[in-house]
């Protein structure tokens, strides 16, 4: 990795491009003309729904496992989860072969425990609202000699989610496009970070927006503040992939240095843009997927010279809640 003020650079984001090749979907970038029509402006929707396990999380999963040595590998991989980094660590895991360890919230939708398991992992569930997801893992590693795997304060983690990036802008060029701002679902910051990243080197003109639930707006905070700002004790958002308690100690630099302003949504504006994606752009999205969208079918999003990015950033959503939004 890379020795520059950052935990990454955009070379660093080019080689993990190369690294995940073989193993991962180019996924595709749409345009609808319903919801161009609807916002005023040229939408572009980077749908990481696609990819393996249904979110944009095996790039950097891959990206790291893909760089243990083998005896590392042979003492396999702890990682915590809710979801989306437990199903990507599982999947690139079993492609190589490295025994997987996963510490999920009990509470974590049913599809993706399920999904977890059924990929090979072992999964260690505990309560979000009394336990250490992390003194879980870290005794999980030091009891088997395992590396830990965090979901996103982690340099090859960052550069992998960052290739999303990459993609995003050679997609934009071959549909005649100039990508005037990107706006990615936040969760700890390692999409946001990485696709920054990468971005911003070929284009630095290009605005990027994290954008958070409404009660989870540690990044908005933090971008303004300086530090790494906390979530409010008992905060609650149906956005379960989006719930870290601040941002990354890598992201954040990262992201105070690249990325222009910090949206928030509601849990209704999330169903909203759950139901739009559905019945409009014919597309499932789990609503930590769906931030970004909801917040340019709110209007939320600054105007810009060139075309808007929306990153969907995962299609991993609980059945019954699905319905349940669909129905209203």
């Amino acid at each position: 990795m890379s020795n520059a003020p950052f935990a990454i650079t955009a070379q660093d984001v080019a080689d993990a491009a190369r690294i995940i090749a073989p193993a991962a979907i180019v996924t595709p970038l749409l345009e609808n003309a319903a919801l161009n029509a609807l916002v005023g402006r040229r939408v572009f929707l980077k749908f990481e729904g696609a990819q393996h396990t249904g979110s944009f999380k095996f790039r950097g999963a891959y990206n790291r496992l893909a760089r243990l040595n083998a005896a590392e590998r042979a003492a396999g991989v702890v990682a915590w989860s809710s979801g989306n980094h437990a199903q990507g660590i599982a999947a690139a895991a079993r492609l190589l072969g490295i025994p997987a360890t996963i510490v999920m919230p009990a509470d974590a939708p049913a599809i993706k425990l399920a999904n977890t398991r059924a990929l090979g992992a072992d999964v260690i569930t505990y309560d979000r609202h009394r336990d250490s997801r992390e003194a879980i893992a870290a005794e999980l590693a030091g009891e088997r000699g395992a590396t830990i795997v965090p979901s996103f304060d982690d340099p090859f983690i960052i550069a992998g989610q960052g290739t999303a990036g990459l993609e995003i802008m050679a997609q934009a060029q071959a549909a005649g496009a100039s990508v005037g701002q990107i706006l990615v679902c936040c969760g700890g910051g390692g999409l946001t970070a990485g696709i920054a990243t990468a971005v911003k080197a070929q284009s630095p003109d290009t605005a990027i927006y994290s954008v958070e639930p409404r009660d989870f707006d540690d990044t908005a905070r933090s971008l303004r503040s300086g530090v790494r700002e906390q979530v409010a004790p008992g905060a609650r958002s149906i956005c379960d992939a989006l719930l870290s308690p601040s941002p990354g100690e890598l992201t954040l630099p990262i992201m105070r240095a690249l990325v222009t302003d910090g949206l928030t949504v509601s849990d209704d504006q999330v169903r909203d843009a759950m139901r739009f994606a559905f019945s409009t752009l014919k597309l499932v999205v789990e609503p930590g997927g769906a931030v970004a969208l909801a917040a340019m079918l709110a209007g939320l999003a600054p105007p810009c010279d060139g075309a808007s990015v929306v990153v969907m950033s995962g299609s991993n959503v609980d059945p019954a809640m699905f319905a349940q939004i669909i129905a209203q």
